[in-house]
């Protein structure tokens, strides 16, 4: 018999501590509706990220491709200057040697 009762008294005080923690660790609906708009806004969130990213790497392979026609446009420009300076000094010692004559 005092089995009985010390077994019924621990299942008492089992059922109590699993409804106290029940009644305090219990989320409130409207903490349930705080969560769930917090976590549209972070889905939101992370879709405006991945945007901003895709939108990052199409305006830096833009600028990597002006780049390169910069680069090349003014490779181009410093041979035609390049050209033109023997040019011109070939025709400086054409005409000097004209002079001499």
């Amino acid at each position: 018999m005092a089995t009985a009762v010390v077994l019924f008294v621990a299942f008492i005080l089992g059922w109590f501590a699993h409804w106290l923690v029940n009644r305090f660790l219990r989320v409130a609906q409207g903490d349930m509706n705080e969560l769930d708009r917090m976590a549209q806004q972070l889905h939101e969130a992370e879709e405006q990220r991945d945007q901003a990213i895709a939108v990052f790497h199409e305006r830096e392979a833009e600028f990597n491709n002006q780049h390169a026609q910069t680069v090349a446009e003014l490779q181009a420009a410093m041979d035609g200057l390049r050209d033109a300076r023997r040019e011109a000094e070939e025709l400086r010692a054409y005409v000097d040697k004209l002079a001499q004559r």
